[in-house]
Formats: C-alpha cells, structure tokens, sequence
C-alpha cells in the first residue's frame, strides 16, 4: 500500500491531496526518517508517524 492510501484508510486525512500535502511538508516519517515521498510503498511492519500517531502497516 503506498503512504497517501495508508493514512487515507486509517481516516487521519480526509483526501489524497491532504495526504500529499503533509507528505510533501515533511509531516510524516517512517521507520524515524521523514518521507516525502507519498508514492512510498509501506512493508509489513514498517512504523509510520504522523502528527500525534503512531501506526504499524501489518
């Protein structure tokens, strides 16, 4: 699943383009590193953070 889809299905944006938009900002790591990349395909057990969350891609 890529990043943007990951936090849309977890409801923690409301659109796409949300997505892109904090993506884009550097409002989201994963694994510790900022990913600004909204293409980014998430693995199994990858740690995503974004604002006040943290999520496991399972």
């Amino acid at each position: 699943m890529k990043l943007d889809q990951f936090l849309k299905w977890r409801n923690l944006v409301s659109s796409g383009g949300e997505a892109k938009i904090f993506i884009k900002a550097g409002h989201v790591k994963v694994n510790g590193q900022i990913e600004t990349k909204r293409g980014r395909k998430l693995v199994r057990g990858d740690k995503v953070m974004f604002l006040k969350n943290e999520l496991f891609f399972e």
